[in-house]
């Protein structure tokens, strides 16, 4: 049984980077960027009007109000590009060009237009200082300057930024390819009523959607049953042409526990077998041939916590992601919480705020590592050296799931 922070060292020093590939920007929504994301021009282009109104010389309107001559329009997408003199003023919308000669724009609700003798003028009812709703070029990011780095994921909020200076296409790294099937003969596929002493399959569809999330390409085959020659076949299936093998149970010590012969008997590279982890203790990682196996206890919750600890860095590390692990932070417990004196512990719990705005952890009270009903609502584990207790009120440390 090893430390949890050797294993995670082990696990990370064995995850190998996988090849990059051109996608379109439109299919790069949760990919890893393989390449430096570049400003090719100033943004804004030009000084951008943050409002509707009128463009004018700051001097001309210290003293408001006053009366100007509207000598032009400029509008997003037609601007106008000459230069106003003293005493002028151009009517402006939204987003258009600032006009040189202009370094402030007045609302449209602090003035008042009007004709006299075939010209067009503006009453500016109030002063408006010098940068006034005027967005300067280049304020927000100036050519080739670096918008993000390899590593860095695309997401809905920062894909327009790649859009807006031209990444049609954009390098990223290959997706891992992984599979996953659960071990045992009690189990039956989700469709199905459980017989006498079966349970549904839950930990193959949870493992493929936590895989999916961390970026991998999944496919989820049947489950194999206690039998040490159909397990050897199906991990040989399994991994063909997979970068990341992940099987749920058989991985303890008892009778029909046969995962760790069979990956011996294949030749598999056995990196740990136990962890001193709760829940998770009994955890595979290995490597067959080009392949990662990782064999996750069969309890739901171990599964799950495994698999943030050790699958999901390796997902994220095989796309070049910077960091892989869990984001950590700090809660005030709202319950007391006991350690293993063997294990670090890392216990499910949820959050809230207290009346004081303080973040509270508040601890999930579930019936062991195959409560998988109260797991659901899990938001963050809160993580308890070995040996170890805290108390109700205590700030404790915490991973967020």
């Amino acid at each position: 049984m090893i430390p949890l922070k050797m294993a995670i060292k082990v696990v990370n020093s064995n995850i190998p980077r996988l090849s990059n590939e051109r996608i379109a920007l439109r299919d790069a929504v949760g990919r890893v960027l393989a390449e430096d994301i570049l400003a090719d021009g100033d943004q804004p282009p030009f000084d951008r009007s943050m409002m509707d109104g009128f463009a004018v010389a700051a001097a001309d309107v210290a003293n408001a109000p006053i009366t100007l001559k509207i000598v032009g329009e400029s509008a997003a997408g037609r601007g106008w590009h000459k230069k106003i003199k003293r005493g002028e003023a151009v009517r402006i919308m939204t987003g258009a060009p600032v006009p040189a000669g202009a370094d402030t724009v007045q609302r449209v609700e602090l003035t008042r237009s009007f004709f006299e003798g075939g010209a067009e003028f503006v009453e500016i009812l109030e002063a408006a200082r010098k940068g006034i709703s005027v967005v300067k070029k280049g304020s927000e990011i100036r050519r080739g300057k670096r918008l993000f780095s390899i590593g860095d994921r695309v997401d809905p909020q920062n894909i327009a930024a790649l859009a807006a200076f031209g990444y049609a296409r954009v390098s990223v790294a290959k997706r891992p390819r992984i599979a996953i099937f659960g071990t045992g003969t009690e189990i039956v596929e989700i469709g199905k009523r459980p017989g006498r002493d079966q349970i549904r399959n839950s930990n193959s569809i949870t493992l493929g959607a936590l895989a999916e999330a961390s970026g991998g390409e999944v496919e989820i085959f049947p489950n194999a049953n206690d039998d040490l020659a159909s397990l050897k076949k199906q991990i040989r299936t399994a991994i063909r042409s997979r970068d990341i093998l992940i099987t749920t149970g058989g991985v303890s010590v008892g009778k029909y526990d046969l995962t760790k012969a069979a990956l011996t008997e294949l030749g598999a590279e056995i990196f740990f077998e136990k962890v001193a982890l709760k829940p998770g203790k009994p955890v595979i990682a290995a490597r067959l041939g080009k392949t990662l196996v990782f064999a996750l206890p069969g309890n739901p919750v171990s599964a799950a916590v495994t698999f943030y600890l050790f699958v999901r860095a390796t997902i994220l590390g095989m796309q070049g992601v910077k960091t892989t692990s869990l984001r950590p932070g700090t809660a005030t417990l709202a319950a007391s919480v006991k350690g293993a004196n063997d294990r670090r512990t890392l216990a499910a719990a949820r959050l809230e705020n207290d009346t004081n705005g303080r973040l509270v952890a508040v601890p999930l009270r579930g019936k062991g590592s195959s409560d998988l009903v109260s797991f659901a609502r899990a938001e963050v584990l809160i993580d308890l050296e070995i040996g170890t207790s805290a108390e109700a009120g205590s700030l404790v440390q915490i991973l967020y799931l």
